[in-house]
């Protein structure tokens, strides 16, 4: 069984992983993003019930599904919500993650590379799960002119995005257009498949 190489792409908010995620599907590789994970894991039983026994009925929308604008204001208000959050769902999404990658390798033609973006790779210590990381970096004013979300208060406890890009086997100042993003893609696509 030959597994797909395994990639994370991880940086700041509003750095671009979303759009080099993407650009790594156009250019042939498997991909999977955080989010999604972490938006299926909120829709499972046992996830769910956890969440709103903690949070409580105010991060539950009308339809009973979790509403992840609400639970955003409640855990970014609240630092204990958000470490207990992150507690809960980081192992589930690595396991998550895992399995679809293990799946990748399973079949019959696999693909050469699998790709998911990781935001706080370095800050879970997830790094070890990867063969390769992509860091994609860009200036703070940029990235708050991206990101609809409070970039500042968020990232206070992050790895500062130059430290990520050392530590990165890769890395990417996206401050050009999103062609220059693809062409930096797909070297790495190039490098990673040789």
């Amino acid at each position: 069984m030959s597994r797909p190489v395994a990639v994370a792409i991880t940086g700041g908010i509003g750095a671009g992983k979303s759009e080099a995620l993407a650009a790594f599907a156009r250019h042939g590789a498997a991909t999977v993003s955080s989010d999604e994970i972490v938006h299926h894991l909120l829709r499972r039983d046992d996830v769910k019930r956890t969440v709103i026994e903690h949070l409580g009925n105010g991060v539950v929308a009308p339809d009973g599904e979790i509403d992840r604008s609400a639970l955003g204001t409640v855990v970014f208000n609240d630092r204990d919500a958000l470490r207990w959050l992150e507690e809960l769902l980081h192992p589930l999404v690595a396991a998550e993650y895992l399995k679809w990658r293990d799946d990748l390798a399973a079949l019959p033609e696999p693909p050469a590379v699998c790709v998911t973006e990781v935001p706080l790779l370095y800050e879970v210590g997830g790094q070890e799960r990867f063969d390769k990381v992509v860091a994609i970096t860009a200036p703070s004013k940029l990235r708050r002119a991206r990101s609809a979300v409070a970039v500042d208060e968020r990232e206070q406890r992050l790895i500062p995005e130059a430290e990520k890009a050392k530590l990165a086997d890769y890395a990417f100042r996206n401050t050009g257009s999103l062609e220059e993003l693809d062409a930096f893609v797909a070297s790495v696509m190039d490098d990673l498949t040789r």
